[in-house]
């Protein structure tokens, strides 16, 4: 069995934009850059739980809304000086669909 699931077509997540995958226990924020690639992050910031899916994508980052922290959208750590780190969960596209595997990649750190 793949641990692997269908989420999305990648033209229904706008460039530099986001979608919110929900779960049983948590919010995931699916992101595209602006060269189309696809990061997926626990949609909370490490800070004060900001909706990171509300944020501004910039590169391979995305700025909290609400302190303006800046994340990581490949390892989830927040840029320095700001220090922490959110689940990052792996994402792959094939043939213009978004698939991710719910094993998250990182541990969230407090």
């Amino acid at each position: 069995m793949s641990d692997w699931t269908e989420i999305a077509q990648l033209d229904d997540i706008p460039k530099l934009g986001s979608r919110v995958l929900k779960t049983d226990t948590m919010s995931i924020a699916v992101f595209r850059t602006a060269d189309d690639q696809i990061f997926a992050i626990k949609d909370e910031c490490p800070h004060k739980q900001g909706p990171l899916s509300q944020g501004i994508v910039h590169g391979s980052t995305v700025t909290c809304p609400l302190h303006n922290w800046k994340i990581d959208l490949a390892s989830g750590e927040a840029q320095g000086p700001d220090e922490g780190c959110t689940n990052t969960f792996a994402t792959k596209v094939e043939d213009g669909r978004v698939f991710i595997s719910m094993a998250a990649s990182a541990e969230a750190v407090a």
